[in-house]
């Protein structure tokens, strides 16, 4: 089963002893903790020391987030499948506890993609006493602005330098050891990266600026905080550049916050639906209730699968391979947004019973929202991938095949990425064999929707630039053009894991539809041409209904998982 089970998960296949070891025994945390303590918690609004205390004490850190040649350990790697399963059973159980581990390694990555060894070795030790980080890099007055920071470091006569200024939006800015600050120097205007403690007495957490949770996400300033060149991590374009780097690591996390807690509220939806008798009925026997079920579930085993790959090309990236920076945006805008649409589903199946306080469902219906909005919102992210839409579309490269990622193998290349240019040259290898391998009805609905699309494309010649200037009509655009990635990698996955073809052609029915409802709002938009209009009806289609199909895929994979996962009370 690929999605997420933590009562059966001892029996995945794991590329190290250590990893199945840290993996079960935070597992093991949650479920002795218990659904209600974590509830009391987070009404509460109590900070997650206990969970990091246990972080401590297992040094799960530092065995996450260290890259090779650090630490302790001889075999100590840095592995973005590994990443990807902690983060995932994190948002399983609450993205509070996910968000201290997100924000941890945001705020690490600076240090080890930056030119300091001597800092990297420290920051290492560091973990041991205190394993949250901090990522310092927006103000309250330029929020995504990063170009405008006002952080600025001042020479002093003696060589040693002045950190002065404020962030906004920090998680774990009221704890952390480590926190990693984006500046500028005062003499030369350039980016600079430097190190801060939040226990030194010249930084001020000043306040805690959200009030629905139990993250602690702050503003801190530093007043005349002492800086040496033993606290800068990088300056100029390389400061820049590590910046814009540690997004792109670490943002791959937030898809997989969603694809957890969508799992986690799909099991316990299931479950009281399959025990609630209304009207003579069981709930999971009115038609309407199986068909949310399907959507629901058709999109979180997707989110699953594309994570699952887009995990590979993280890990098989290089100078000469940069796909993933396609594949990365698309884990965080894409899976995120399908998570809400989860849960939106799932919300019409317990209608009121999802609001009460003791349900799993009611604080993740509130955490689920936010993911789309951490690390770049989904309008500077489609932005983002439109540069790439000509290359994806029309100008595709060969590559050697990129094998399933599982293994302890270091994520050398992610650590190394180098300047952040040419971002619009990327190619990629040719999505139409990977549809045209599958003969299914939907997937050959959806090969006629991508050929209209393309034709779109070409057709809008120089009327298509002036248009995507408009933020509204690029992300009508862009939203067509996700779904084709999105779905080629869906297909990747599912054959290395072997998901049979009545999931996967039920999963293209879902992007049909997806595709169909795309195109519409394009052809809605004020500034769409009359071609463009009559291309995007002619994309909206209807899936292949196939209802002996749909019976099977809610029989036999989604109400078979009744009662296969209930959390430790």
């Amino acid at each position: 089963m690929v999605l997420l089970n933590p009562k059966a998960y001892k029996d995945r296949n794991y590329p190290d002893a250590r990893s199945k070891e840290i993996m079960l025994k935070t597992i093991e945390w949650f479920e002795n903790k218990g659904l209600a303590a974590i509830k009391e918690d987070y009404h509460n609004k109590t900070f997650t020391n206990d969970f990091a205390e246990f972080v401590k004490e297992e040094r799960i850190f530092e065995t996450l987030f260290l890259p090779k040649g650090y630490g302790e350990d001889p075999k100590q790697h840095y592995s973005t499948y590994k990443m990807f399963e902690f983060s995932e059973i994190c948002g399983f159980y609450s993205s509070s506890y996910w968000y201290m581990y997100h924000v941890s390694t945001l705020g690490l990555d600076p240090v080890f993609l930056g030119d300091n060894e001597e800092a990297k070795h420290r920051a290492a030790a560091k973990l041991k006493e205190n394993p949250l980080c901090a990522f310092g890099l927006s103000e309250r007055e330029h929020g995504a602005d990063i170009y405008s920071s006002e952080m600025t470091l001042y020479p002093k006569n003696d060589g040693t330098y002045s950190a002065q200024g404020s962030k906004y939006y920090i998680g774990n800015g009221n704890e952390a050891g480590i926190v990693t600050v984006f500046g500028k120097m005062v003499d030369t205007n350039d980016y600079v990266f430097f190190v801060v403690d939040s226990a030194h007495e010249k930084y001020e957490c000043v306040q805690n600026v959200i009030a629905c949770d139990q993250m602690y996400v702050s503003e801190f300033k530093l007043h005349d905080y002492p800086i040496t060149d033993a606290e800068i991590l990088s300056r100029g374009q390389k400061a820049w550049d590590d910046m814009l780097n540690t997004i792109n690591i670490c943002k791959f996390n937030i898809g997989t916050a969603s694809i957890g807690l969508c799992t986690h509220s799909l099991y316990e939806s299931l479950n009281h639906a399959a025990k609630r008798n209304i009207f003579g009925k069981y709930v999971t026997e009115f038609p309407h209730i199986k068909q949310l079920f399907f959507d629901a579930y058709i999109r979180t085993v997707a989110m699953k699968l594309f994570g699952l790959r887009a995990t590979d090309y993280m890990r098989a990236a290089s100078p000469q391979d940069r796909r993933y920076l396609l594949f990365n945006p698309l884990m965080k805008m894409k899976v995120a947004i399908q998570g809400e649409i989860v849960h939106e589903l799932i919300w019409d199946v317990l209608a009121a019973k999802g609001f009460e306080k003791d349900q799993f469902f009611e604080h993740a219906s509130v955490q689920i929202k936010g993911m789309p909005k951490l690390e770049g919102t989904k309008h500077v992210n489609m932005a983002l991938m439109a540069k790439l839409i000509p290359n994806y579309m029309f100008n595709p490269k060969d590559y050697p095949k990129v094998q399933r990622q599982n293994g302890a193998e270091n994520d050398d290349f992610l650590f190394n990425q180098g300047p952040t240019k040419g971002y619009g040259k990327i190619q990629f290898h040719d999505y139409m064999p990977i549809f045209e391998s599958l003969d299914l009805p939907n997937v050959t609905l959806f090969m006629k929707q991508i050929e209209l699309y393309k034709q779109l494309l070409m057709d809008s010649g120089a009327d298509l630039m002036s248009q995507m200037a408009n933020f509204d009509f690029l992300y009508a655009l862009g939203e067509i053009f996700c779904v084709i990635p999105y779905a080629q990698l869906i297909v990747e996955s599912a054959k290395m894991e072997g998901i049979e073809d009545d999931i996967l052609d039920s999963i293209f029915d879902v992007f049909v539809r997806d595709m169909s409802r795309y195109a519409l709002d394009l052809a809605m938009k004020p500034s769409s041409t009359e071609r463009q209009q009559k291309l995007c009806k002619e994309m909206v289609m209807k899936p292949v209904v196939n209802q002996e199909r749909c019976e099977r895929v809610i029989n036999d994979h989604i109400y078979a998982l009744v009662d296969a996962y209930t959390m430790t009370p």
